[in-house]
């Protein structure tokens, strides 16, 4: 297994995952498949500020992939960023989210300008659970009957891991932050 930054020409393996999840299960709560555009943008969100994609290949294929995302839109949350990870279906129970989970966190912790990483998983993911808590994710609590899918209302578990710098840094970080146009979606 070969753990590396993700590149274009594995875009489309990356959303064959992704909307597998989609289709099949509850570890994503989106209803509809992504479309290749709409997938390119996300990719595009993405290796660029504290925002990593990392992929694990194994024989020249995509097996999974791990993301630190933007936890929010506001400024203030700049120092914290949600994690996803995502396995492909044949390759599960073989040790790819683990490594994956321990490179991204890794990073996560040599990067200075993360302090949180945030961890949403649906609640019943018993795997993914017991791979947080080995990472040494704390359990923050749960909202019940979030979103419906799969016939279902579904509950989300919420997780947190400190890795990251102090009040003073924190303070330099997000002053280095580029400036964004904040536009109310309303207008």
């Amino acid at each position: 297994m070969n753990i590396r930054k993700a590149e274009l020409e594995d875009l489309e393996e990356l959303l064959e995952i992704y909307n597998y999840e989609v289709e099949h299960g509850v570890a994503t709560l989106d209803l509809q498949p992504k479309s290749l555009r709409a997938w390119r943008r996300w990719f595009d969100a993405h290796n660029v500020n504290n925002h990593p994609l990392i992929v694990a290949e194994i024989d020249q294929h995509v097996a999974g992939y791990a993301t630190l995302s933007a936890y929010r839109t506001k400024e203030a949350y700049e120092t914290t960023v949600e994690l996803s990870v995502y396995i492909g279906e044949k390759y599960r129970k073989q040790g790819v989210a683990t490594a994956l989970m321990a490179i991204i966190l890794e990073k996560a912790r040599m990067d200075s300008t993360i302090h949180t990483v945030i961890s949403v998983i649906t609640s019943g993911n018993e795997a993914s659970v017991k791979l947080h808590e080995r990472y040494g994710f704390t359990y923050c609590g749960t909202m019940h009957e979030v979103g419906f899918k799969m016939g279902a209302y579904q509950d989300i578990d919420n997780y947190e891991l400190k890795v990251g710098q102090d009040l003073e840094k924190a303070a330099e970080v997000l002053d280095a932050f580029p400036k964004r146009e904040v536009v109310p979606s309303f207008l």
